[in-house]
């Protein structure tokens, strides 16, 4: 299955791209998708540990089976003051 996953602040910044697309087998699951993403952009793989994964507009365990038509983000911590 083809998902195109929106990156948000650091993410974005680390990967150099606001989204990146991926191919994930059938029934993959949020936590395959971690691993892929890992795999395929080193510089994330700390922050993808730390960081929400949202599945449309919901936060998301490492459970959750992904369908092709999900809207799907990645949300680093924030911190500020």
């Amino acid at each position: 299955m083809h998902l195109t996953i929106l990156l948000f602040a650091a993410a974005k910044d680390h990967a150099g791209a606001d989204s990146v697309s991926v191919e994930l087998p059938t029934a993959a699951t949020v936590a395959t998708l971690r691993l892929e993403l890992a795999r395929r952009l080193p510089a994330l793989s700390t922050l993808l540990t730390r960081s929400a994964i949202a599945v449309n507009h919901d936060f998301a365990e490492n459970d959750r089976v992904l369908s092709p038509q999900d809207e799907v983000a990645i949300i680093p911590p924030v911190s500020g003051g």
